[in-house]
């Protein structure tokens, strides 16, 4: 059996974090960088072995400003729920995630590149719980895998949704069809530093349950 450094991969998997404010602005991403990582991702498990997933990567200054003004937009109403959110939990808008998502917000279009990961089909008219997991189960592991292949390579990014609020304008300036669902956004580029650690977690037994909901 080939052995594999546990130990190497175990810092992939606990100090891949989000990066948003030490993204370098100015260090191009090169495309063919970008495309050895999605070579990794198109390894991950997929549903009966099919190719669902399409990979998105927009390098043009002019589109990325016009996504990143439309990813501001609805950044506005998102973060007047987040600051609620943290207030109910005791914490204020001097919160280092929520700084942090201020900061993406307003250099979104000056990321290197925006990757838009997408399903080739639509999610089921009548979703149930099922169906919903069949959707995104058959892709959203490529998109962990990227996202890893990307870390090992001094890449960092952050997955973020709220381009979804505004999809159609988002599908118009891509000319991604109707009949594919945008996943996620992966704004990339080299980030600044690697002292990524990682966070403090209770353990596993706190969160691992055996036979029964609760049941240890």
């Amino acid at each position: 059996m080939t052995q594999i450094d546990v130990a190497m991969t175990d810092r992939l998997l606990t100090t891949t974090r989000a990066v948003r404010k030490r993204l370098d602005l100015n260090r191009p991403v090169p495309r063919e960088l970008i495309e050895e990582c999605v070579d990794v991702a198109l390894q991950a498990p997929m549903g009966a072995n099919i190719v669902r997933i399409r990979w998105l990567v927009t390098d043009d200054p002019s589109i990325k400003m016009q996504i990143g003004a439309l990813y501001a937009s609805s950044y506005e109403e998102y973060r007047k729920s987040a600051v609620e959110r943290l207030a109910a939990v005791g914490r204020d808008e001097n919160d280092k995630s929520l700084r942090s998502a201020d900061h993406l917000a307003a250099v979104l279009g000056q990321v290197p590149a925006l990757v838009i990961p997408c399903h080739v089909d639509r999610p089921p008219d009548d979703p149930t719980p099922y169906s919903l997991s069949v959707f995104y189960g058959s892709v959203m592991p490529a998109v962990w895998s990227f996202i890893l292949a990307l870390r090992s390579r001094g890449l960092g990014t952050s997955l973020t949704t709220l381009h979804l609020q505004r999809e159609p304008e988002v599908a118009a300036l891509l000319g991604i069809p109707p009949t594919a669902t945008q996943l996620v956004m992966l704004p990339v580029g080299w980030f600044t530093g690697d002292d990524f650690q990682a966070i403090p977690r209770k353990p596993a037994a706190a969160y691992t349950y055996f036979n029964a909901w609760k049941g240890r």
